[in-house]
């Protein structure tokens, strides 16, 4: 019997055509009526949010980098004497949830305040959450933040409101060079490896997916990303894996030590009675 469920939604954000304007931060603030943060000057290159929060569902960074180079007349390339710092660039990467295919967030939630929706994304329901924070240890990325005033969690929704009546996630809508990409997750995966391709062709042998594949510890991510550096350059943890992994071995472990007991004291009561 046919259904009418829509394919899974997500992300794909194509970081090397990130110009680092913001504009997708200042949708999504404007759009989910995110409190304002960041207002104070950190000192941290351009970036003042310094990371994704309760208020801060998508995070800009900048990371500068500097690689040496060696001087025409220097032979010692293992040395750092000779060498000039003349390759300065930067890395911009608009940061947010990552929907995740396997979501402990979803797993220790009490109160079902988080819920998967029909297009595959993660969400939490405001009025449902009771401000535990058991999902806020238990995400992988960090990601899931409690906002002081009201002692709720928050996060990145994927515009679900827009979703539901056939929009693009403000975010999305507003990434002036298709950086971030909004679409059938499937379809977006293909889109990257071709993209990849295109780069590694170009001799952009640094280039690199994450979260792009389904075998991976959080079994793929809603939002995934193509990168110029190693993850850790970005502040993504290198081996995500789901936090919620190893508890139904937890709960047989419990349950066999329960089971142990219960015979252990009806052996000494019965053998009292006796």
């Amino acid at each position: 019997m046919a259904t009418n469920q829509p394919p899974r939604m997500g992300f794909f954000t194509d970081t090397s055509v990130c110009i680092g304007c913001k504009a997708c931060e200042v949708a999504c603030k404007e759009w989910n009526q995110v409190p304002e943060d960041g207002l104070n000057f950190t000192g941290m290159s351009y970036d003042n949010t310094q990371g994704l929060s309760a208020d801060s569902w998508r995070h800009v960074a900048f990371i500068e980098q500097t690689k040496l180079s060696m001087h025409p007349g220097s032979t010692h390339p293992e040395s750092t004497e000779g060498t000039r710092p003349d390759e300065l660039r930067w890395l911009m990467s608009s940061d947010v949830c990552k929907h995740c295919t396997h979501a402990a967030c979803l797993d220790v939630c009490p109160t079902g305040a988080l819920f998967r929706t029909e297009f595959g994304t993660v969400v939490v329901q405001d009025d449902v959450c009771n401000g535990c924070g058991y999902c806020i240890p238990a995400c992988p990325y960090g990601v899931i933040d409690i906002r002081p005033d009201d002692g709720r969690a928050w996060k990145c929704t994927m515009c679900y409101d827009r979703l539901q009546v056939g929009m693009e996630p403000a975010c999305a809508k507003a990434c002036p060079t298709d950086s971030i990409q909004f679409g059938d997750l499937d379809e977006l995966r293909e889109r990257a490896d071709t993209r990849l391709a295109t780069l590694h062709d170009a001799g952009v042998s640094d280039a690199r997916l994450y979260g792009h594949d389904p075998a991976d510890g959080v079994g793929g991510d809603g939002a995934f990303f193509l990168l110029l550096d190693e993850p850790e350059v970005y502040g993504l943890p290198p081996d995500p894996v789901v936090t919620t992994r190893d508890l139904p071995a937890m709960w047989r472990c419990v349950c066999a030590a329960a089971a142990t007991l219960a015979v252990g004291i009806a052996a000494v009561f019965g053998g009292r009675h006796r």
